[in-house]
């Protein structure tokens, strides 16, 4: 599959289907609410746990960037609350809030966070491109892994931009192009041992389908910095982690 070079190119597609923005965002709403229940465990399964180690990065990178900005930390995409809850450890004052799409993830991280006292946790039913939140509201936005699966990926970067407060960060982790000697490798794992353990743990075989695709088809590095910078982003870090199967972006609004 062709890799895109630009987030607009991703807007009308699923997978390897052409589609229309309303069916784009209907069936990837769909999927992550069927796939919620285990969604943690396919991340272990299909990552053999290094996206933990991933996350741990991007946490620790994302409270080095958090300034004096009062206002909410806002974790985009936030899924079932892996994020948020880590980030809960390190800011025990300050407000979070788990934005995601789909209500299936969202109830998984109200559950995450009502079995363990102290895991104060807000959560948000909107999608990235439309957030309820004033201008300039936010002190940090965090994005693990949910940016290539908005239905307008360039438009949640602008609306990103809108809240955040001047000064303010938005960490992003997700997917890239892996190395050229590396790539084969990965290709193998990801076209034919990831779908047959969504098969087999998840039960969704096509769900996981889909999200290869969407890893493969992702812009890669230097074409994120220019959509960063579209969006009125100043790019200020930038990793990869493990031969640039994934890859932390830090951007801060002027």
């Amino acid at each position: 599959m062709k890799r895109a070079r630009r987030l607009d190119e991703m807007k009308t597609t699923f997978g390897a289907e052409q589609v229309s923005e309303a069916e784009r965002r209907g069936a990837v709403t769909g999927l992550f609410d069927r796939i919620a229940p285990r969604y943690d465990l396919m991340n272990d399964l299909m990552s053999f746990g290094t996206h933990r180690l991933w996350k741990r990065v991007m946490v620790a990178r994302a409270v080095a960037h958090l300034g004096d900005a009062p206002g909410p930390v806002l974790d985009l995409a936030g899924g079932t609350g892996d994020i948020a809850l880590a980030l809960r450890r390190h800011l025990a004052d300050r407000p979070i809030i788990v934005a995601d799409a789909s209500a299936g993830m969202l109830g998984v991280a109200r559950e995450r966070a009502g079995e363990r006292a102290g895991d104060r946790l807000d959560t948000l039913h909107a999608p990235a491109e439309a957030l309820p939140l004033a201008d300039n509201s936010v002190a940090l936005v965090t994005l693990s892994f949910g940016l290539r699966n908005m239905t307008d990926p360039g438009g949640a970067l602008r609306e990103v931009t809108r809240v955040l407060a001047p000064g303010a960060a938005l960490v992003l982790l997700e997917f890239s192009k892996p190395a050229a000697w590396f790539a084969p490798l990965y290709g193998l794992h990801a076209r034919h041992v990831i779908p047959r353990i969504g098969a087999a743990v998840a039960r969704d075989r096509a769900a996981y389908a889909y999200l290869v695709a969407s890893i493969e088809r992702f812009p890669g590095r230097e074409d994120i910095a220019r959509e960063l910078a579209a969006a009125g982003l100043t790019l200020v870090e930038d990793r990869a982690f493990m031969f640039g199967i994934a890859r932390l972006h830090i951007a801060v609004k002027p």
